[in-house]
């Protein structure tokens, strides 16, 4: 049996729960990527290393995990490949049988294997060692898949007799931009970088691009496009626009649109189709409208809170009883307490889990009565259904996910001046407009792509944005050298999509979560031949007045950790205070959140309220 991803999550959690694991604290997709790069190295659980207490939690949790595969008699994806290399290692006819049936190879993107993949191919060519490789080490950029470049090193000390053919003829690109490409790569080499050869002698210089914001290189790359097209230089078609994560489209996305420029999304699904987005749009819709029972559907026990289907399902069958919204009975039991008449005739099962739900909707609305703007009010919900948490702890692309909530967060912080309902219809409007773009025939729209979906393509013309340290490279290699090195192939690979033009883009200002602070170009770009590279800015003045050294900059950041402004908090529980509509009460706890003081308050008269200091206006009241 080989058991897919969500079977061996499952064991995961399983194996956690078995060794009173909290998996708050250590998340199940971090243990299980840990085991799989172990696996991938063939390091088995007697031999994983217990040098931190992390790595004892893994190795607990391997243990057990292996034990639950081998009582479901199972294989996980890992193994598949483990078990052959120790199937041919060990059982001399077995390998000798394959050895015979396989007696030429041929691997292709060898620079993306793996140890394990890498030692059976050792062991498959181990009697004729009739073996032809082809790859690139400076065009491995899936370390996070378990690629190891080093497997090229490994060949040529495994195999001192083979040939090694350089292909330095490069068919695609003008000398120029091999010549930028090698400059930046060679960073990477600790000797002399192959240098790559052209026919096409020279070529337009490489263009980098200042721009303050993202909307305004957006709309940078959307006219140089635009220019090309009208005098018939390159098509739309022909160009390509590189980011380093997903959650950049965004903001190329409706540039395009509002330029009423089709547009093709490689390997991507839309900014505002992505899950994560449409469960924090429905969210805000529905506290918007309260008869909006689609996106009640969908949040209402995301993430889980005990609503399950026969829940949700009994809800609806007592509403369409009684002819109401399930809103208003959701907000009923909240109000009405455990004595209620609904609570009674749903019973305390069904009764619960909604009266709590219904709690959540009454502070949203409260803080919205208040005058919040739409951007606390989206940090309120994240803070309060623990979002964030559940994002992370996903299946896959947990930090894409979490990405694209900060950017949909930076979307919400341009509307705060906006009531609610000209914020939503307006993100409406751009989803709408976006996905009739997209139906189009792409022959002739540009291409919006990662750099990780650009290997193997090429065009006429590329722009590579958001070249800012913290982006590309990315704030996760800071502190890993190997990661760094890996940042830099990344950027290798985009430049070499390139036939005859390239733009490389970086912002004065860059936002994360909706705060915006200086932003600092790409390390990378102090390493482009000043000669070779033209524009708004020069590579001399980037050399001479940016502080590359520093490693500091755009930190990974969660709600909580949002950079505050400068508010003193001027409540404290106890505090006895009045609210010109809700009368008297006492402060229960006050905090800052997204620049401002929350405060919960149980007042006299209407109960427990969560108000913004900011906009309710609260008073001190003397204590006699």
């Amino acid at each position: 049996m080989i058991y897919d991803s969500a079977d061996q999550r499952v064991l995961i959690k399983e194996s956690m729960q078995y060794h009173r694991i909290d998996d708050t604290r250590y998340k199940p997709q971090s243990i299980h990527s840990t085991i799989s790069t172990a696996k991938n190295d063939l390091i088995g659980v007697s031999d994983f290393n217990r040098d931190s207490y992390y790595h004892e939690i893994v190795a607990r949790v391997y243990e057990r995990y292996q034990q639950l595969l081998g009582q479901n008699n199972a294989l996980d994806f890992d193994d598949l490949l483990v078990e052959a290399v120790f199937l041919l290692r060990d059982h001399v006819a077995v390998r000798e049988h394959y050895q015979n049936l396989y007696q030429k190879i041929l691997v292709d993107e060898f620079q993306d294997t793996n140890l394990a993949q890498y030692t059976l191919l050792r062991l498959l060519s181990g009697k004729y060692k009739d073996l032809f490789v082809v790859g690139d080490p400076d065009q491995s950029i899936y370390r996070w898949r378990g690629a190891d470049y080093r497997n090229v090193r490994r060949f040529q000390t495994d195999y001192p007799e083979a040939e090694i053919i350089y292909l330095r003829k490069n068919y695609r690109s003008t000398q120029t931009i091999l010549d930028v490409a090698t400059a930046v790569i060679g960073k990477n080499h600790s000797g002399d970088s192959i240098r790559l050869f052209s026919d096409i002698a020279g070529g337009d210089k490489i263009n980098v691009h200042e721009a303050y914001d993202e909307e305004e290189e957006a709309q940078f790359v959307v006219d140089t496009i635009n220019r090309n097209s009208i005098n018939e230089k390159i098509r739309p078609g022909e160009c390509a626009v590189m980011y380093r994560t997903n959650a950049q489209s965004r903001v190329l996305e409706e540039a395009f649109v509002r330029a009423g420029m089709p547009y093709r999304l490689l390997g991507a699904t839309r900014f505002y189709a992505r899950r994560e987005i449409k469960d924090l749009l429905a969210y805000i819709r529905l506290i918007h409208n309260m008869l909006d029972t689609v996106s009640l559907e969908r949040i209402i026990n995301v993430p889980s809170r005990g609503i399950g289907s026969q829940t949700y399902a009994a809800l609806r069958e007592y509403c369409e009883k009684l002819n109401v919204n399930p809103i208003g009975i959701i907000l009923k039991l909240t109000d009405d307490g455990s004595d209620g008449e609904h609570y009674n005739a749903l019973g305390a099962r069904t009764a619960r889990p909604l009266a709590a739900f219904g709690l959540l909707l009454r502070g949203w609305l409260d803080v919205l009565e208040d005058g919040v703007s739409i951007g606390m009010l989206l940090d309120l919900i994240i803070h309060d259904t623990n979002y964030e948490a559940f994002i992370k702890s996903g299946k896959e692309s947990s930090s894409d996910r979490w990405e694209n909530v900060e950017e949909l967060r930076k979307v919400f912080s341009g509307f705060d001046d906006r009531g609610l309902g000209d914020v939503l219809e307006q993100v409406s409007l751009v989803a709408d407009v976006d996905s009739l773009g997209v139906e189009l025939d792409g022959s002739g729209a540009p291409a919006l792509m990662t750099l990780h979906a650009a290997k193997g393509l090429e065009f006429p013309l590329i722009f590579i944005v958001g070249l800012n340290d913290g982006v590309l490279p990315h704030r996760r290699s800071f502190d890993e050298p190997e990661e760094m090195a890996e940042e830099r192939r990344l950027l290798y690979v985009g430049l070499t999509r390139a036939q005859q033009v390239i733009h490389l883009s970086y912002t004065f200002r860059r936002y994360n979560f909706g705060y915006g602070s200086t932003g600092i170009p790409s390390r990378f770009l102090k390493d482009l031949p000043m000669e070779l590279v033209t524009g708004d800015v020069s590579t001399k003045n980037l050399n001479n007045q940016t502080d590359w050294s520093r490693t500091d900059v755009v930190k990974s950041q969660s709600v909580s950790d949002v950079v505050q402004s400068p508010v003193d908090i001027q409540f404290s529980s106890g505090q006895k205070v009045s609210h010109h509509t809700f009368g008297l009460g006492i402060v229960i706890e006050s905090k800052l959140l997204s620049g401002d003081e929350l405060v919960i308050v149980a007042f006299d008269d209407v109960g427990i309220k969560r108000l913004v200091a900011g906009s309710a206006k609260l008073k001190l009241e003397d204590v006699e």
